[in-house]
């Protein structure tokens, strides 16, 4: 062995990796300091500056709620929308995100309310815009924490610009929306039945409300029938005599019966104006024939209900019955009722008519509806359909306002409001608990043998979403938008709803039928609250509800809203100011504030619209699930009612994020996982990466079990990106034409080739779950496991001058580059640490834009073949390991098996192919036919067999190769000649130690 040779450690003369990127990420700390890099640097307008030209794609943000830490739901939903701007900038767009924030409504109001109620202070006694202010700051205070909160989960946008409801700019737009509704003749006050919020004083919102279950008090109600008269029209073709006989038998007995109604809502009787039957059921006439109970029916009374409830019914009651014959449909709308209550306080002195309804059921209850218009939707379509019916025969159809905003019962409702003896009963109290209203009413229908049976039942209840609790249902003067009046052009806003919903796009699909069933639904948009934070119904109405209609008066509004915000309108003298000449007229300034939803459902005109750097209508709108009812529907019907269309061409949804056992996160169970914690253990990328990995479109998962997948995951991702890093620090920038490329630095770019269409279409259709699924199979199968294994030899112990390390290099190369920026989007802290790494001189990875890649690499035929390849390998590399469990061989250079196979096909493909490289084997020796029955086999991979073999010759000490041709070279005895060939370029390059 000669000098030079006993000097040399050979591991210094491989191409072995090196880097400084770390093996261990360190995203908690490292995280923090990108995000300082990007703020110094100004990213956000770098991006803007570079994407100057190109096409706007605009996701427009739908905006949080400003009153609180950010929380997982915003994590999920603020990395899905950066994850969309920032694949459309890196693919030739001008993708500009803009955050938002909604600023005005209940929950901030509710906040300084109880900062109020703990100093012992009335909100009452504040005057209104102190109060404002107060919200104001709040708000603001909030924004300024999620701003670094979204920040610090990557997600870039204009944080110095936001939008937010409560700018002066924005509350004016908001209020020239509202003008617009009212100039047109959309706007008008009316009273009906509301979801109402006795804790909060206000009406509520679909939007604006959850469904808990809640036990109420039920009840049988009787209605006593006065009048059983039916229709003096003779049928054709039968004598006036034969109809009279037919008459006398249909009514016959009705006349001393009555009606049995079930309500879960024993407060609305006092509003009863009427009982719902339908004619599609069977009702009979029942008579009692033993009773129980010490209170309601007794024997002989007799009673109508649907036949198929009527026998439960009775039970109920605790009664013997027997029925005595049929009550037609025809019957039934000719009696008319007395009010259960009839003559208490001296009030219900009035007749109760049968209506038929098409939402009578007899699924529970009696087949009868109990119908209060003033506490009910369908009891007031109901009502209000029949109207003009009910007019004609003399009925009264003025709808009673029985409870008023305190829950406490008002004079229209007779033995129960102000007069009554210890004062008005009360349906729910300031804690939103049951008041005495229920137990009040069952007594006097008690007291006045109207009672039928009580009990009590658990259901689904509406509540505030804010302070939880029950709402009720009343009829209160409100400011609503009509939903189905000719706009005159055959529209009407439902209409046009409608057909905007069919002209938009929805990821998933499902997410049309769900808006569309709304739209189709809904009663007319309430946009009145009685509250003291938000934008006001900034209209002037005269007393019979019909709005001014004054150009002059309203652009006085909006310039004092532009330059001061809406609290112009609390000042002092704001009625006399905006009116001008017109103040002695008798015009009523409205108070009531804008429903919160039409602030966010009007963000598109002073954002999409007023900024230059964004377009109207946006591509995209992306929220949660429960948005189809919130900003999804509030932002369709503001765009269709003043402009006609939707704002945005395409809907994306999201589920909700519950714990691991598919359990919805609370406090309470101790199962809610925070943003804050998981960046602070593992890194936003870490979150991030989860969200790219669910199936975000439904519910997901979240846990410490669902995080240590991800965590597993990432770190074979970053292994890989590393391992290239390393690998590349040795690249000198040569290039290699494409027809000189070794097949299997072909295949490799076939395989970027249809990755990338992969990945551009996946980024489009907003499949974020498949994109990463196939970058991180390709990089952990195909790359680590495959194309990096067999090359290693190559890349690490070929000479400089080896073509085939040159193109391998240029193939790594390739690698990084479209990997790296591919997952940018997804992972932009890791993919900036890489960028950066790489290619130090550079701003920043996100400045960059997708690779074009060339058609010629595309080789579908190439691939079919090397696929053909890998199975052969599977086998051998099978056959190995298990040779290596059982330490017959410490590494694969240690064999040289003997590979059988009898497939025709396998055979061509691996002909000429290197199968020793390929299988990281010293040896190997292929055999044209079948197996011996010992020979390894896999079940899948059929015609091949492998018998092992240990590699003959010395094992070279530079490669560990076993070779026939180590100690050829008297320099470099130990090693075999392709490494000492590569030992003497390295010695005249001057690159040995």
């Amino acid at each position: 062995m000669t000098d030079t040779a006993e000097k040399i450690d050979y591991s210094k003369t491989l191409y072995l990796p090196q880097t400084e990127f770390p093996m261990r990420a360190g995203l908690p700390e490292k995280e923090p300091q990108i995000v300082a890099r990007w703020q110094e640097m100004g990213l956000y307008k770098k991006l803007r500056k570079e994407a100057e030209g190109r096409p706007l794609f605009v996701l427009h943000d739908g905006p949080p709620y400003a009153n609180g830490n950010i929380h997982i739901g915003h994590a999920l939903n603020k990395i899905l929308k950066d994850v969309i701007t920032r694949s459309f900038q890196m693919r030739g767009y001008n993708s500009n995100y803009v955050p938002g924030w909604d600023c005005h409504g209940l929950p901030i109001e509710w906040k300084i309310e109880e900062q109020y109620r703990a100093k012992g202070l009335d909100k009452d006694q504040v005057p209104v815009n102190e109060f404002r202010r107060e919200c104001r700051e709040f708000a603001q205070k909030w924004i300024d924490v999620q701003s670094e909160e979204f920040k610090r989960l990557g997600v870039e946008g204009d944080f110095d610009n936001p939008y937010t409801t409560m700018n002066f700019h924005a509350e004016s737009r908001i209020a020239g929306e509202l003008l617009k509704f009212a100039m047109s003749g959309q706007l008008y006050r009316g009273s009906k039945p509301v979801m109402w919020s006795v804790v909060e004083r206000t009406a509520l919102a679909e939007a604006e409300v959850e469904y808990q279950d809640y036990e109420s008090d039920t009840i049988w109600v009787k209605f006593p029938i006065v009048k059983a008269i039916a229709s003096g029209w003779v049928p054709e073709g039968v004598s006036s005599s034969d109809h009279a006989k037919a008459v006398t038998e249909m009514m016959a007995g009705l006349q001393e019966a009555s009606v049995v109604i079930w309500t879960t809502t024993p407060w609305t009787i006092p509003g009863n104006r009427a009982v719902a039957y339908s004619p599609r059921i069977s009702y009979g006439l029942y008579e009692v024939t033993s009773a129980e109970n010490d209170f309601g029916p007794r024997a002989g009374e007799k009673l109508i209900f649907a036949d198929a409830l009527a026998e439960e019914s009775f039970a109920k009651a605790k009664l013997g019955f027997t029925r005595l014959r049929d009550v037609s449909a025809e019957a039934l709308g000719s009696i008319q009722l007395s009010h259960p209550l009839k003559g208490l306080g001296g009030g219900y002195d009035f007749t109760v008519p049968m209506l038929p309804g098409e939402h009578v059921t007899d699924d529970a209850g009696t087949g009868f509806v109990h119908t209060a218009p003033g506490h009910g939707r369908e009891d007031f379509d109901a009502w209000m359909d029949m109207a003009r019916d009910l007019e004609s025969r003399g009925i009264e159809t003025r709808i009673p306002f029985t409870v008023d905003d305190a829950g406490f019962f008002t004079k229209d409702a007779p033995g129960f409001g102000p007069d009554r003896e210890g004062g008005a009963a009360r349906v729910i109290d300031d804690n939103g608990k049951k008041g005495d209203a229920n137990k009040a009413v069952i007594e006097a229908l008690i007291g006045a043998n109207a009672l039928f049976a009580r009990g009590r039942l658990k259901h689904s209840y509406p509540h505030s979403w804010r302070s939880k609790k029950p709402v009720i249902f009343r009829n209160t003067p409100q400011w609503f938008v009509y939903m189905d009046k000719d706009l005159g052009d055959n529209s009407t806003l439902r209409s046009r709803a409608l057909k905007a919903i069919d002209d938009t796009r929805f990821v998933p699909a499902a997410g049309q039928t769900r808006l569309r069933a709304m739209i189709e639904d809904r009663p007319d948009w309430v946009l009145s609250r009685q509250r003291a934070w938000g934008v006001p119904i900034c209209v002037f109405a005269d007393e019979d509800g019909e709005v001014l209609k004054d150009e002059a008066v309203n652009q006085r509004i909006l310039d004092a809203f532009e330059a001061e915000g809406a609290d112009a309108w609390f000042a002092d003298g704001a009625r006399e100011r905006f009116l001008g000449s017109r103040a002695n007229e008798p015009w009523t300034m409205v108070t009531d504030i804008l429903d919160v939803w039409f602030d966010s459902g009007s963000t598109h005109t002073f954002t999409l619209e007023d900024r230059p750097d964004l377009k109207w209508p946006a591509d995209v709108y992306l929220e949660g699930s429960d948005q189809h009812r919130g900003w999804f529907h509030s932002s369709l019907l503001e765009s269709c009612g003043t402009r006609g269309r939707a704002p945005y061409d395409a809907v994306i949804t999201h589920g909700f994020t519950m714990d691991e056992d598919g359990r919805k996160m609370s406090k309470s169970l101790g199962n809610t996982v925070t943003p804050q914690d998981v960046m602070g253990k593992s890194g936003a990328d870490i979150l991030r990466l989860w969200v790219m990995t669910t199936d975000y479109w439904e519910d997901q998962r979240l846990g410490k079990n669902v995080l240590q997948t991800n965590i597993d995951a990432y770190r074979k991702l970053r292994n890989t990106i590393r391992w290239m890093l390393g690998t590349l620090a040795h690249d000198e920038g040569e290039e290699v034409d494409f027809a000189d490329m070794p097949e299997l630095e072909r295949l490799m770019l076939h395989r970027i080739a249809e990755l990338d269409e992969l990945v551009r279409k996946g980024y489009d259709a907003f499949d974020f779950k498949r994109v990463t699924r196939a970058l991180i199979d390709f990089m952990v199968v195909e790359l680590s496991a495959f194309y990096f294994d067999v090359r290693k030899d190559t890349l690490y112990c070929d000479a400089p001058s080896s073509a085939r390390r040159k193109a391998s290099l240029v193939v790594v190369r390739t690698l990084f580059d479209n990997l790296v920026k591919w997952l940018a989007p997804m992972l932009p802290f890791t993919c900036e640490e890489a960028w950066l790494e790489r290619y130090p001189d550079t701003v920043s990875v996100h400045l960059q834009q997708f690779d074009a890649i060339p058609a010629e690499w595309r080789d579908a035929a190439l691939a079919e073949k090397w696929r053909k390849v890998r199975q052969v390998r599977r086998v051998v590399t099978g056959a190995l390991e298990i040779e290596r469990k059982n330490k017959t061989i410490g590494s694969s250079l240690e064999a040289a098996p003997k590979v059988y196979v009898s497939d025709a096909d396998l055979l061509e493909a691996i002909a000429d192919r290197d199968m020793a490289e390929i299988c990281i084997t010293s040896g190997i020796e292929i055999v044209d036919g079948a197996a011996p029955e010992s020979a390894f086999k896999l079940d899948e991979v059929k015609g091949v067999g492998v018998v092992f073999a240990r590699a003959s010759g010395t094992k070279c000490a530079r490669s560990w190769r076993f070779t026939d041709d180590v100690g050829q070279d008297a320099e470099f005895p130990d090693v075999s000649a392709r490494d000492a060939a590569a030992l003497h370029e390295l010695q005249a390059l001057g690159r040995l130690a």
